[in-house]
């Protein structure tokens, strides 16, 4: 028997309108914030005061969808079909599971598991004078009001967000004039829960005074079934921000490895400002995730800074990797160089916008942009848009994009000599990464994802 029941059409009926599609992301990202909002924490009046200013904006902000310009190639619909759990404040890595991760020649280590700061797994012992590693509780409250949040692009959605929930950061120092020789690892470890998910909100806040130097290895991971390279099992979601200011003649050459479980959701923002006369080296290799976004925002705010941006993104089955990078000019005398590479398998797809802006007072910029892609699949797809917007007449600065396949030709000239087909086309790929793989400066950490280019592409 089949029951029917008519909807009541009396004038006093009510009806729930369906959600519309951006009241579902509104609501989706409201949900966010009152899942950060429920797990107790007890961070400084001034964070707290700064917390509460970016949660009275998400109200007016929602989740993009494709209908917005900087996310018109990347969807995050099947993020928000998913239901989250808050993080909780309790380690469940040892030691002897971290070693998989360590690099040899990183002394120093900061570990925080979604999130939160574990003191057991880091290592902050014999540090120099003048050098500050811990978490929101080593952290200077005066300078952490003065520069939290304040540099530009911290409106986006994201990153009001994570401003509004995180619970915990990373807090890096180095006074004037300390040089820390040794690198220092910083690993965010997320946990996989099967049953729900969890979502971390992991900040970083990193201060180059005057004349410093220091070598950042940043690394998001997880420990799973699987390669810790970016194949791990296991779904979750990190939206992470990391700081960086860097004094009048500081160095800071940043190495940032996304290598999350396949399952995983990554968005993360790399917020740099420039004093005069520094210089920031940035390396970001892209391995894991089922769909990552990295905003890279790089602001000069002094003549002769400069900048090299570096990137390299794996990219296979249906993964969708998608790096934004912003480079904004104030004054003159300044130079950029950009270099992102991508390889691209499978169905997987490729998003790279590269915006540099040069306004009326950047006179004698020179600006150097370049995308190269390599596509292994006939369903492997690129969006390339460089973008320069220039208004200052007295400058240098070009840019280019290429798309292209491993060439027939190529392979002959390998098979000519001796060599099998497909270990001619595994020293293409070789090649083609090693370019930005060089841009490393440790030796392991070359090796260990070098071996990753031939191990992910094994189906070419």
């Amino acid at each position: 028997m089949v029951v029917q029941i008519a909807p009541d059409l009396s004038p006093n009926s009510t009806t729930i309108a369906p959600q519309t599609s951006a009241e579902k992301r509104s609501s989706y990202l409201a949900h966010l914030l009152a899942l950060g909002q429920s797990v107790p924490s007890s961070l400084p009046p001034a964070i707290a005061t700064a917390q509460a200013q970016a949660a009275a904006r998400i109200p007016e902000l929602a989740i993009p969808s494709s209908r917005h310009e900087d996310w018109r190639f990347t969807d995050l619909s099947a993020l928000v079909q998913l239901q989250f759990q808050a993080t909780p404040q309790v380690c469940s890595f040892t030691l002897g599971q971290l070693a998989a991760l360590t690099i040899a020649e990183a002394r120093h280590r900061l570990v925080f598991v979604d999130g939160h700061y574990s003191p057991s797994l880091s290592s902050v012992e014999d540090l120099p004078a003048g050098v500050t590693l811990g978490n929101i509780h080593q952290a200077d409250p005066q300078r952490l009001a003065q520069v939290l949040g304040q540099q530009p692009g911290n409106e986006e959605v994201f990153t009001t967000l994570n401003t509004a929930t995180f619970q915990d950061l990373a807090w890096i120092h180095l006074a004037e004039g300390v040089i820390l020789d040794a690198p220092l690892h910083l690993i965010w470890m997320s946990t996989l829960d099967r049953q729900c998910p969890v979502v971390s909100q992991t900040r970083a806040l990193i201060l180059a005074d005057r004349g410093s130097s220091l070598h950042l290895v940043e690394d998001f991971v997880t420990l799973g079934e699987g390669c810790t390279n970016g194949l791990a099992s296991g779904t979750y979601f990190t939206n992470g921000v990391t700081e960086m200011v860097l004094g009048d003649n500081a160095f800071v050459h940043h190495s940032r490895l996304q290598r999350d479980g396949t399952g995983a959701f990554h968005i993360g923002k790399t917020a740099v400002s420039q004093g005069r006369d520094s210089r920031y080296v940035g390396v970001a290799i892209h391995l894991g995730a089922q769909m990552s976004r990295h905003n890279l925002e790089v602001v000069h705010q002094g003549e002769q800074a400069e900048t090299e941006l570096f990137g390299l993104a794996l990219v296979n089955q249906a993964q969708v990797m998608d790096t934004h990078s912003s480079i904004w000019y104030q004054h003159p005398h300044c130079s950029s160089n950009q270099l992102y590479k991508a390889i691209v398998n499978d169905r997987g797809r490729s998003v790279f916008n590269g915006r540099v802006d040069v306004p009326q007072a950047a006179q004698l910029t020179n600006a150097r942009q370049l995308n190269r892609n390599l596509l292994l699949s006939p369903q492997a797809r690129v969006d390339t848009k460089p973008q320069l917007e220039i208004v200052a007449d007295n400058v240098k600065c070009t840019h280019g994009a290429t798309v292209s396949q491993l060439e027939d030709e190529e392979i002959f000239y390998f098979q000519s000599r001796g060599i099998d087909p497909l270990s001619a086309q595994h020293l293409l790929l070789d090649g083609f990464a090693a370019e930005i793989l060089q841009k490393l400066p440790l030796e392991s950490l070359r090796q260990s994802l070098g071996r990753c280019v031939a191990c992910r592409m094994m189906d070419v």
